[in-house]
């Protein structure tokens, strides 16, 4: 079997949906290609991962038309608090002195996608084919091809471009053979939800600990999503606890803010690395998301990245197709690497200074450290340009990142 699109996405996952929302949205004809078909009946449970969304992305999905069915699901953050362990520095950011109803939000990970989802099963021109791999891919003249098995068979799509979006592993990137930066940080995320004895007060808290950036997060009334950073030998020794050697172990990094920590989920771990991938296009192919770049999850800017990635080639592929232009020609392909290349530097580069300097132990770093956060806490016009840089919504902003649509 064979068919024909304009777009081809391999990979379905949540900045894969959000590119075929805005191309299908235009009547272009878009086939997503994903591996894991979504759970069927699926309830609300403690342990739902979670994501952190910038004020800039909830602008993206409004620009979609999608925020007021997925603001119900989400909880806002008012304020964010920077601090680190065992010394005195503090740097607060708060919606009031930026103007804005929140400075981000969060949302359960399974409700983002059924909201995309459900978007997606109301354009006629977008098929959702899943679950399917891609099993080879060529480039022609004037177009991609992807085969792809499908269950028991196999098919052949041909597209005008070709959009890898298959994550951090990408298959599409390893096929084609591109070159990738990588750089391990020896350290791996544990995350969880836990509840605390205190309400959190919709205060999002970044804390910088000797094993790494520990952040937890507003998620619903009384939950917080846990992002905890450990050093890669650690990380066995800390999953192995029971729920209170756990906790006893996260309220000695966090200290008594929120109480007393009273009840903790599943947990699991997630390695950490900086990867960029050094050719985000080649003829007749796009990366966005993941495939492009994964970062490390101090100030939760990864998927916030690929989204704007998706914004912007969504709009540079919907003004091509309606000036009558070829979506996939090189003309296209260049405009997104150039539009993309100084957000995704400047926001790699600005996680993994963090990352970096924040790890240091010697005591004048230390005392430096404390000191800066000290300082951008006195200074508003600093504190603004953090808010925005975290806040997505600095540099060059694509129509949906600014709430227009399409």
């Amino acid at each position: 079997m064979s068919a024909t699109f304009d777009i081809a996405i391999v990979g379905g996952g949540l900045v894969g949906a959000s590119l075929a929302c805005v191309l299908g949205a235009r009547g272009l004809r878009v086939a997503v290609v994903e591996a894991l078909a979504p759970p069927v009946g699926a309830g609300p449970g403690y342990d739902d991962r979670s994501l952190a969304l910038a004020y800039g992305s909830r602008r993206i999905f409004a620009g979609m038309g999608l925020w007021d069915a997925l603001a119900p699901a989400t909880t806002p953050i008012h304020r964010i608090h920077v601090s680190e362990r065992g010394r005195f520095g503090v740097t607060r950011l708060d919606r009031d002195e930026e103007g804005v109803e929140a400075l981000g939000y969060v949302v359960e990970s399974r409700e983002a996608g059924r909201v995309l989802l459900d978007r997606l099963r109301t354009l006629d021109t977008v098929e959702w084919i899943c679950p399917a791999a891609p099993e080879s891919l060529a480039v022609e003249d004037g177009s991609a091809r992807v085969r792809v098995k499908e269950g028991a068979g196999v098919r052949t799509l041909r597209a005008r471009l070709l959009v890898a979006a298959d994550g951090a592993q990408s298959a599409v990137r390893t096929a084609l053979d591109i070159p990738t930066r990588r750089w391990e940080y020896g350290q791996t995320a544990v995350l969880a939800n836990v509840t605390p004895e205190l309400a959190h007060g919709n205060v999002a808290y970044e804390r910088f600990t000797e094993q790494g950036p520990l952040a937890l997060l507003p998620l619903g009334p009384d939950r917080c999503a846990l992002v905890w950073t450990r050093r890669d030998e650690e990380v066995s020794k800390v999953l192995g606890l029971d729920d209170r050697g756990f906790l006893a172990a996260l309220q000695a990094c966090f200290g008594d803010r929120l109480g007393r920590f009273v009840r903790v989920g599943a947990r699991s771990a997630q390695p950490l690395a900086l990867t960029l991938a050094l050719e985000p296009v080649r003829p007749r192919v796009a990366l966005i998301g993941n495939a492009a770049h994964t970062l490390h999850p101090v100030a939760g800017q990864g998927f916030n990245l690929g989204l704007r990635d998706a914004a912007v080639l969504g709009e540079l592929i919907g003004g091509a197709c309606a000036r009558g232009d070829d979506p996939g020609a090189p003309a296209v392909l260049d405009a997104y690497a150039r539009w993309r290349r100084r957000d995704q530097r400047r926001t790699a580069l600005f996680t993994d200074a963090l990352a970096r300097v924040f790890a240091l132990p010697l005591p004048p770093v230390a005392a430096a450290r404390n000191a800066g956060l000290l300082a951008l806490d006195l200074c508003p016009p600093a504190r603004h340009w953090l808010a925005r840089r975290t806040m997505g919504i600095a540099g060059r902003l694509p129509r949906l990142a600014r709430g227009l649509p399409l």
